[in-house]
């Protein structure tokens, strides 16, 4: 149905409800089409989410620089599809370069998430053929590679322009769960090796039943009226009616980072301009934030009314019911008011089902006082919580200057943070190579010496209480180096004889395992979303058995239509 959104200029709100008695044509399937229909109280009874699905892309590609652990690209459509790729950039000489030893073909796999925009960064998954001659691709690194959005059509593979180029080291299974499954050693990772190279759009579908030119001009309206930010000197809202059916939807940049929350929230906006009842609409869920079993629902609705859903959020972030307090002051972080920072950081040290949504809550907030609430939580004899505070700081430009983190060569940061609770090393598995030291760290127990990974061995120098780090490969000279018996030196030390995140985090799980490192080592220990509180009976509000569970949604629980959690 096509029908020009030039309709909606004339007329104030009133106009996109009804049309006059007097406006109807004579021609009932006309009158029809024209009629618009009755609106809903809210987004979402009237449209679906679209575009929020990751988008997998994938590639074949060349692992270079493998010290002979590679081997010739077998017969197969992936090395097809590689040397016509190869072709394409005019490089010469490609089936030589596909039968040496320090090469290996692999596929590499990734997602791009809804709402990514250009240059943004995706963590790649990289995979040897079923059959393969390479045998390691721990040191290799990535030569750019295209990758695309593919799908079976007409039982032919069709694939889409480029959506992301990658490069990088390779960071292999084994390096941290260890070599015993071979397997392990031609799997791995890169991190932050994908660049996304086009915006990807979100939007709404209208249900048939409100598929109208007027209709998708008034939740439009409805949607900018509380989302629009300032392009230039331009106030621009997020929607924009494209079809009678569609509304497409920019990213609001305070939802940067959550755009499953922007989603949910876009869809708890009312349609109907404000009047009389705004009042009456607030009063009825400021009783709903007092109900466990509906105030999450109710604290989304007022985040989508906004500055005027202040003071109801303001009264129920005091409430006594953990639960209740979450809700107002996760949607008060969004309204980026400060009397939600301390509420959030109690429910993050209290309750392991709101971290994850808390922190996210906490991350973009504008407010300095963030930065110190974050720095509280380093002292949590919870790891994951210090952990994930940690990168919420990480991420913040006025957090990451209170970290100071040191560059290791180009090849990853390492961060010693001060920490009052059981000392324990952290290695990051996703988005930033980076390995963090909480507390204070213990040296590595060594006696005589250690052989570590790719030709590294590190012993013990009594005469000067220090320890000789040494590296011995094929091809290349010997290095050196000798530093103090502190964990923080021998990383450093480690880089300075050419080793790189992957030797560092394979040095650390071998050292672990043989018992020289004493202290707790952990891999990526994130809060998880999605995770389930239990409500404590006579919380307030329990209804039912049914009633003593809830969510922390964290947004990503909304899955009708194409919704799916970042």
């Amino acid at each position: 149905m096509w029908i020009t959104l030039s309709l909606t200029a004339a007329g104030g709100c009133t106009s996109f409800w009804k049309l006059g008695k007097q406006d109807e044509p004579d021609n009932p399937q006309l009158a029809k089409l024209l009629r618009v229909p009755e609106p809903p109280d809210l987004v979402r009874e009237a449209a679906i989410p679209h575009g929020m699905q990751s988008v997998p892309v994938t590639g074949v590609a060349i692992v270079n620089a493998l010290p002979d652990t590679g081997g010739p690209a077998l017969p197969s459509g992936f090395r097809d599809m590689l040397l016509e790729e190869m072709k394409r950039k005019e490089i010469p000489n490609p089936n030589e370069f596909l039968e040496r030893n320090d090469t290996a073909l692999v596929q590499v796999r990734g997602s791009i998430p809804p709402g990514a925009r250009r240059g943004d960064v995706l963590d790649l998954q990289v995979l040897t053929p079923p059959k393969t001659e390479a045998t390691d691709l721990h040191g290799g690194w990535l030569l750019d590679t295209r990758m695309r959005h593919q799908k079976v059509l007409d039982s032919s593979v069709r694939s889409s322009e480029v959506l992301a180029v990658a490069t990088g080291p390779i960071l292999t299974r084994a390096d941290h769960e260890g070599e015993k499954d071979e397997a392990l050693q031609v799997q791995g990772s890169i991190l932050s090796g994908g660049v996304v190279q086009n915006d990807r759009k979100i939007g709404l579908v209208l249900r048939p039943d409100f598929q109208h030119v007027k209709m998708s001009a008034a939740i439009a309206q409805a949607i900018n009226k509380r989302f629009y930010f300032f392009d230039g000197s331009t106030r621009r809202g997020i929607a924009e009616p494209i079809e009678d059916d569609f509304i497409q939807l920019d990213v609001h940049p305070r939802y940067r980072n959550n755009v499953a929350r922007l989603m949910a929230v876009v869809r708890a906006i009312g349609v109907a301009p404000e009047s009389s009842n705004t009042q009456v609409r607030l009063t009825k869920l400021g009783e709903r934030m007092k109900q466990p079993s509906k105030a999450a629902d109710a604290a989304l609705q007022l985040e989508g009314l906004g500055e005027p859903a202040i003071p109801t959020l303001l009264e129920a972030v005091q409430s006594s019911n953990p639960e209740l307090r979450f809700y107002a002051a996760e949607a008060l972080a969004y309204l980026d008011r400060d009397e939600a920072i301390d509420p959030l950081i109690a429910a993050i040290r209290a309750e392991p089902a709101f971290r994850a949504p808390a922190l996210k809550a906490l991350e973009d907030m504008e407010h300095h006082n963030v930065v110190e609430g974050l720095q509280r939580l380093m002292d949590s004899p919870s790891l994951e919580t210090r952990y994930g505070a940690f990168c919420k700081l990480r991420n913040r430009e006025d957090g990451k200057q209170k970290l100071a983190g040191q560059n290791l060569r180009g090849t990853y940061r390492l961060y010693q943070v001060p920490s009052s609770v059981k000392p324990s090393v952290v290695v990051s598995l996703r988005r930033k190579p980076e390995i963090v030291l909480f507390g204070d760290v213990q040296p590595l127990q060594i006696e005589s010496f250690f052989l570590g990974p790719s030709g590294i061995m590190i012993r013990s120098v009594p005469e000067t209480g220090q320890l000789r780090i040494s590296r011995f490969q094929a091809g290349k000279d010997d290095a050196f180096a000798e530093v103090n018996n502190s964990l923080a030196a021998v990383l450093e030390g480690l880089t300075e004889v050419g080793g790189g995140y992957g030797d560092a985090v394979s040095l650390l799980r071998m050292a672990k395992t043989k018992g020289i490192l004493p202290d707790q080592l952990a891999f990526d220990p994130l809060p998880k979303n999605l995770r389930t509180y239990y409500r404590n009976e006579g919380s307030g509000g329990s209804e039912s058995d049914e009633d003593s569970k809830g969510f922390a949604t964290d947004s990503e629980s909304e899955s009708e239509g194409d919704s799916s959690g970042v």
